[in-house]
């Protein structure tokens, strides 16, 4: 029998639900301080059978990323659309974090803590996204979205590893490459506003690569893999392509990434720019 007040059940409660403020008030109130029970070895697969996961709202329609567009910044429906797509990765996040909470059994407690803190900074990272938004006229829901996050979720449900190696070490990590252009566009055209909450988005996911990057790093040493060619034996099995550049390098160290890593990637790089070169002779 589980206690109805375990954290991983308390994380799959609230990533079944659909309407987003009721999602990110769930989250928060997760409490993590002191009194709180973790089963480290319930299997909770019978509940989410039962439910549909994520819960997420009947809008943003999920459309093809190509579908999706190009946002430009100098118009203000133009930024909207930004910070709109910069909000559906934050509600997507929300139920990523979660989902690794419930989903795998019999880790230590502090792996699910840490999961369940970065739950919360996402969901704050929503909610300041969302007031933005608001603030502008405009809300969640109000365009389209793609679902390259979640399908990643679904792709590695049963794969630990493959789960910490291409969600924060891949998907989020690429956030902190190209937060600082976003940045950079959006202070061109005075939107000091939205410029100050990605500050507080990027330095927040520097320590949610960082969380990835530990937990990776230990699931590595439990199966005695190399981690950066069990990492590229990932991306290869997974279909997923190598981080492209320019690389954030000061916030990929600060996340964890090894200089060995950071090489490696910069020379992934130098090969991708070589090869439609190449190609022509």
């Amino acid at each position: 029998m589980t206690h109805a007040n375990c954290l991983r059940k308390q994380a799959l409660e609230a990533l079944i639900l659909s309407d987003p403020c009721a999602k990110v008030t769930a989250v928060e109130a997760i409490n993590l301080d002191g009194d709180y029970v973790i089963d480290l070895n319930a299997d909770y697969h019978e509940i989410a059978e039962r439910a549909s996961i994520p819960g997420r709202p009947s809008k943003p329609e999920l459309v093809d990323p190509k579908a999706v567009g190009i946002r430009s910044v100098h118009t203000e429906e133009g930024r909207a659309t930004l910070l709109h797509a910069i909000a559906h990765i934050e509600f997507n996040a929300i139920n990523l974090h979660l989902d690794i909470v419930w989903r795998f059994p019999q880790q230590s407690e502090q792996f699910y803590l840490d999961w369940l803190a970065v739950a919360k900074e996402e969901a704050k990272h929503f909610r300041l996204l969302r007031q933005r938004l608001a603030a502008m006229g405009y809300d969640y829901g109000a365009y389209t979205a793609h679902n390259g996050l979640w399908d990643m979720a679904e792709k590695t449900k049963g794969d630990l590893l493959a789960r910490l190696a291409l969600v924060p070490r891949t998907l989020e990590a690429r956030g902190l490459d190209v937060t600082p252009g976003i940045q950079q566009r959006l202070a061109q055209v005075g939107d000091s506003n939205s410029v100050a909450i990605l500050d507080i988005i990027l330095n927040e996911e520097v320590g949610h690569v960082a969380i990835g990057n530990r937990w990776y790093l230990a699931e590595c040493a439990a199966l005695d893999l190399d981690p950066i060619e069990a990492y590229a034996n990932l991306l290869k099995q997974y279909g997923v392509a190598n981080p492209k550049g320019p690389f954030n390098k000061s916030a990929r160290q600060l996340a964890g990434f090894s200089d060995e890593e950071l090489a490696w990637l910069e020379s992934l790089e130098q090969d991708r720019r070589q090869s439609p070169q190449q190609s022509k002779h």
